[in-house]
């Protein structure tokens, strides 16, 4: 999965909380965002150890069982030096590095806004409904012109064919956002 960047204009630099740059330096390096996906998925009051464990996993394109210890101890000091705590500074994260343990600030929850899940074999959704226009408009055009069997539709039906279209497509896209969240 590739996670893209977006800069919402429903959120102004004024607004309480962290800052764009603090987010933007905060998700700017993938190990850190990494961190925000694992926390996500596997809740608060998570262990330093296990989240580099996984992200050791995630770099190596291997599964947990398969991390050499050399590979996790990489990730882990890079993880207790610096990645947790600018996340922390920043205020996305709580970090006890005493205990070892992390867990997800409210101030994280500002994040959800930035971060987009696209999966590398999807298209975006803008490309689906600009094509999916396209395929709308191309039909009009076949239906105006009288082309077999094209013509033979009423305006009306294919009112209802697109309407149907488009809101099948819009409630597909509500489930693949909420399916692609993170957490």
């Amino acid at each position: 999965m590739t996670l893209q960047l977006k800069t919402p204009d429903s959120v102004p630099d004024d607004e309480e909380g962290p800052s764009r740059d603090e987010v933007f330096t905060a998700l700017s390096n993938r190990r850190r965002r990494n961190v925000i996906t694992y926390l996500k998925q596997h809740g608060d009051g998570a262990r330093v150890r296990d989240i580099a464990e996984q992200l050791a996993a995630w770099e190596n394109d291997r599964e947990v069982n398969e991390v050499t210890y050399k590979q996790r101890k990489r990730v882990y000091t890079a993880l207790h030096q610096s990645h947790l705590p600018k996340l922390a500074s920043s205020g996305f994260i709580d970090y006890e590095s005493d205990r070892g343990l992390v867990s997800l600030t409210e101030e994280s929850r500002q994040l959800e806004v930035y971060l987009e899940v696209v999966s590398d074999n999807e298209i975006l959704w803008s490309e689906y409904y600009v094509g999916l226009a396209l395929t709308c408009g191309l039909l009009a055009a076949a239906a105006w012109a009288g082309t077999v069997p094209f013509g033979a539709v009423s305006g009306y039906a294919y009112a209802v064919l697109f309407a149907l279209l488009f809101g099948a497509s819009g409630l597909v896209h509500r489930a693949s956002t909420k399916r692609n969240r993170l957490g």
